[in-house]
């Protein structure tokens, strides 16, 4: 991905259902890359200031429940995107009229989207073409 998140970065967890029986949908505990929830991230706050519970709830509707970023996963990676200056925070009162920190996208974050939008397209691609090798 971009120059601050290599492919062989440490990974994520995330939890991708992976088939529904009777009573429940099952899920399997997968790893996504770091760059990979910065890309969702990122996008998920370029559409509008959203607190931590709603970004996670963004990234779910974005992926249509495919992506689920655990808490411990998603706060360290905002404060990282905070830090960077991709992201900018203020704390304001939610729905609910909880305290809740919202989080935007900075132009730096913007830039650092494109960027990221255009690393997982090539990470696609190279994939795809991997995946569709035929053997020998």
């Amino acid at each position: 991905m971009g120059a601050d998140s290599p492919l062989d970065t440490a990974s994520l967890a995330v939890y991708i259902p992976i088939g529904f029986d009777s009573n429940a949908m099952t899920e399997r505990r997968t790893s996504l890359l770091r760059g990979t929830v910065d890309l969702l991230v990122l996008k998920a706050v370029s559409l509008e200031p959203l607190h931590g519970v709603g970004i996670s709830r963004r990234i779910g509707q974005m992926t249509r429940g495919a992506v689920q970023i655990s808490y411990g996963s998603l706060f360290p990676a905002l404060h990282r995107m905070e830090e960077k200056g991709w992201l900018e925070a203020e704390w304001r009162t939610s729905d609910n009229n909880r305290r809740a920190k919202y989080y935007r996208i900075t132009k730096s974050g913007k830039r650092q989207l494109r960027t990221e939008e255009k690393d997982w397209e090539r990470v696609v691609a190279a994939v795809s073409a991997a995946l569709g090798t035929s053997p020998r």
